[in-house]
């Protein structure tokens, strides 16, 4: 391994608007479950756009996971590599943080401090305008098959993945504990207690609902 390589893998989309949490999901769950080399950091990158430069310009090799729009069946996965990758963004956005993180990695490459690899595991959303909302059943299950791809070329790439050996300390954790995927689910009030689509008073009722 060369003595400046450094791996990051990254997570992006908002854990609050349901399917967009996945790439965020992703990342807590490899840390929750594995350990890895040194120069391997996982960030939980949320919506923070051009504030992730430094991660980008810093790593030789990248690992997005993220949700994205392909037009496909909820919860399928498809693999965008290198330079395709802020081209396919680009063309592909369906949200702010899309348009953000791809103007990052177009910065990366005008300042010619881009990763030698990218690879980008995109995952189909099923849902998105379910504010307080979590993953649907579709792209929860395809998490593992994209946690099992990201492993694979991790393990490809010198991260050296292994089960993790000690319980991960909550200071340590990419997401905050009240965030977590099992806690946030399990305090989630139902459809009749929370607002999930915004404020009434100023968006109309769903067809076929009373305002």
């Amino acid at each position: 391994m060369p003595r400046d390589e450094s791996i990051c893998v990254l997570g992006i989309g908002n854990v609050l608007w349901a399917d967009e949490g996945f790439g965020v999901r992703c990342v807590e769950a490899l840390q929750r479950r594995y350990e890895f080399a040194p120069h391997v950091a996982l960030i939980d990158g949320g919506t923070q756009g051009l504030y992730l430069i430094q991660h980008v310009q810093q790593a030789t090799r990248l690992l997005i996971f993220d949700a994205i729009d392909y037009g496909l069946p909820a919860g399928t996965l498809k693999l965008i590599e290198d330079d395709e990758v802020p081209r396919f963004m680009g063309a592909k956005k369906m949200s702010l943080h899309q348009t953000g993180f791809q103007e990052v990695l177009m910065l990366a490459q005008l300042t010619e401090r881009y990763p030698q690899r990218v690879l980008l595991v995109g995952c189909q959303p099923e849902e998105l305008d379910d504010y307080g909302g979590s993953l649907r059943p579709a792209v929860k299950l395809a998490m593992e098959d994209a946690l099992a791809l990201g492993v694979d070329e991790l393990r490809r790439w010198g991260a050296a993945p292994r089960p993790r050996s000690r319980p991960l300390a909550g200071r340590d954790a990419v997401t905050f504990r009240q965030l977590d995927l099992d806690r946030y689910e399990a305090g989630r009030p139902d459809e009749d207690a929370a607002c999930r689509h915004g404020d009434e008073r100023f968006l109309p009722a769903p067809a076929g609902q009373p305002a």
